[in-house]
């Protein structure tokens, strides 16, 4: 039988809102790490079956199949086709399921799967057109929901009043956040996953960038405190307790086991269990909870099972719901920092999320890992991860 597995994985770092890459276009950035990808492994690009590539607003620079701009941008033959895929702030997740599902099938042989998002440029919130174009979802979607319009920020704090969830946990939780991923950084546990990127600034000067901007050093829970509230007035969800608005992208490369020993490569891990499901639109943010049952339920594991979970941090109250309503150890949950302090690159973040679980899988033995992804309209995937 056909299986999927990960040859390699590499990311760029994510650069913060208006930072490093705020100024690249997000064909070219995607290009950076499909060229890295494919100089780590050998790949001829000639051999890939299919580029799938996550965004999750398609406008502007990002509009015209970015998967396939990606492609053509990296110089790879025209052979290559480009696919694009929304699902929200799990698309790149999303990919690399189609991804592996190719590869089992046999519609491919080798494919790469990513994504990429520069919300410095295009800002979350710019598909909502005029009304001359429509607005998204439409008035059937509005009425069966009693007129709301979808809000994650909103879907974060109703997460947060119903689990009791307080703003100083939050706060904490996002302190240890930056925390984790300082020391991570510190540590040099991100070298091996990014591709630097040479960045010219403002006054036309060059630079290598290769370190995520976005992580804060030194903060306190005082400091935190003094934050409004985001969505409401009298709301616990603040910028300081929050992903932050983020660039970057990232690559996989899937092929099988077979296929991996015929080009000499030692693949990574293996596609374990995928899954996806839907959640109510409303708090819409509560997806990874029962998508962690799913993946469970169809993998034969328990939760003890698995050795690293890495639960997206789109806001606290999230992956701390996720905690409470799973039982799952803390210590084993996003180990060196999440979105909170890494960033949060919408359509990019399931591949940078992957390319940091399989290298930690790697460089610490560990032999099952968890991914799942909250996502907008009230929906998640899961993926658990199989060292090899």
């Amino acid at each position: 039988m056909r299986d999927a597995v990960i040859v390699d994985a590499v990311r760029t770092a994510v650069g913060k809102r208006g930072g490093s890459l705020s100024r690249l276009h997000s064909a070219s950035l995607s290009a950076h790490v499909l060229n890295a990808l494919a100089g780590r492994t050998g790949l001829d690009p000639a051999l890939v079956d299919d580029v799938i590539w996550g965004c999750a607003s398609g406008v502007g620079m990002q509009a015209g199949c970015i998967g396939r701009a990606s492609v053509l941008a990296a110089g790879w033959p025209e052979s290559v086709p480009g696919l694009t895929v929304d699902r929200q702030c799990g698309s790149s997740q999303q990919a690399v399921h189609q991804a592996a599902a190719g590869v089992i099938s046999g519609q491919y042989d080798i494919a790469v799967a990513g994504g990429v998002e520069i919300m410095s440029a295009v800002p979350l919130g710019t598909t909502r057109l005029d009304g001359r174009c429509g607005e998204p979802f439409g008035p059937h979607v509005w009425d069966r929901y009693d007129g709301i319009r979808f809000h994650q920020g909103m879907g974060a704090q109703l997460i947060a009043d119903a689990h009791g969830i307080t703003r100083a946990e939050m706060d904490q939780h996002g302190l240890d956040s930056h925390a984790r991923a300082a020391r991570a950084i510190d540590e040099g546990r991100f070298e091996g996953q990014i591709a630097p990127v040479t960045v010219t600034g403002e006054d036309g000067t060059t630079r290598r960038f290769a370190t995520d901007e976005g992580v804060r050093r030194g903060s306190t829970l005082q400091t935190l405190a003094g934050l409004k509230p985001a969505f409401r007035e009298d709301g616990t969800i603040t910028a300081g307790n929050a992903s932050q608005v983020s660039d970057g992208t990232g690559a996989l490369l899937l092929t099988t086991g077979e296929i991996a020993r015929a080009h000499g490569w030692t693949p990574m891990a293996r596609v374990h269990t995928a899954v996806v499901t839907g959640t109510d639109p409303v708090t819409m943010l509560t997806g990874p909870i029962p998508a962690t049952a799913k993946a469970l339920r169809k993998s034969g594991l328990s939760l003890d099972d698995i050795g690293v979970y890495e639960i997206n941090e789109a806001f606290a109250s999230v992956t701390l719901a996720w905690l409470r309503e799973t039982g799952a150890d803390p210590a084993r949950l996003n180990p060196l920092g999440g979105a909170m302090a890494i960033g949060h690159p919408i359509g990019g973040s399931g591949a940078r999320i992957m390319t940091t679980l399989v290298h930690h899988m790697r460089d610490n033995g560990i032999r099952y890992g968890l991914q799942s992804m909250c996502e907008g309209g009230g929906m998640a995937n899961a993926t658990i991860l199989e060292l090899l």
